[in-house]
């Protein structure tokens, strides 16, 4: 427990049995969060987790705002029952991670975060979810995928890319985000890989800048 969250570890029913998660939900003055969020971790095949530096910079920049954060393991992962889908079965899993948010902070709205192969999964299942009200996508892997199925998306979209991120070339990024409906956001990290490695305070900056603007957007726009 940190003087911000609660910290709580546990096993949500996912379509392929129990996904292993961490929930941190704000305490005291704090515990009225104005969206919940999940966070999805990249690729596990290639060592992706929950605990994931870049996922747990996201998380943290999103607990600094007073959100309540979920991360949790894909299938397959960890204490996660079942087996990597190649991306398929890993949809699912975020849903079953937006309905535990759902039933947890019933009529927040929520908000999906993912880095690489998180993104994917993650902003599939956020742009089709009524739920879902912001999408963030980290080191987007557009070099080996499609992400046309953002082309109707109207929902706020931040988007954070290294300048270096060799699964997602830095001028194909522009091109994707450049045909995306708005509201949408690029931030370029110059240097930067793929893992943002020596450069994660800019990721940080990068969520705490645009969701600033979102939650003061939100409220002002809230029913008295």
């Amino acid at each position: 427990m940190s003087a911000g969250h609660d910290s709580r570890s546990l096993l949500l029913q996912g379509p392929a049995g129990p996904l292993e998660a961490i929930l941190w939900a704000p305490a005291g003055r704090r515990a009225h969060p104005p969206m919940a969020a999940v966070v999805c971790h990249p690729h596990p095949l290639f060592g992706g987790t929950m605990h994931n530096k870049v996922v747990y910079q996201a998380a943290k920049s999103l607990d600094s705002l007073g959100l309540a954060v979920l991360r949790f393991n894909f299938r397959g992962v960890g204490k996660s029952a079942g087996t990597h889908d190649r991306g398929v079965g890993e949809r699912d899993d975020v849903s079953a991670a937006l309905d535990f948010l759902a039933a947890e902070f019933a009529g927040l709205p929520l908000l999906v975060a993912g880095f690489s192969f998180g993104s994917v999964a993650g902003l599939r299942v956020g742009s089709e979810d009524a739920r879902v009200a912001n999408l963030i996508g980290l080191g987007i892997p557009v070099n080996s995928t499609d992400f046309s199925f953002l082309a109707d998306c109207s929902k706020p979209k931040l988007f954070v890319q290294g300048g270096n991120d060799k699964y997602g070339a830095i001028e194909k990024t522009r091109e994707v985000v450049a045909s995306l409906p708005e509201p949408k956001r690029l931030v370029e990290v110059a240097g930067a890989d793929h893992f943002f490695a020596g450069k994660l305070d800019q990721v940080d900056k990068a969520i705490l800048s645009w969701l600033r603007q979102r939650i003061s957007g939100a409220a002002q726009n809230a029913p008295s």
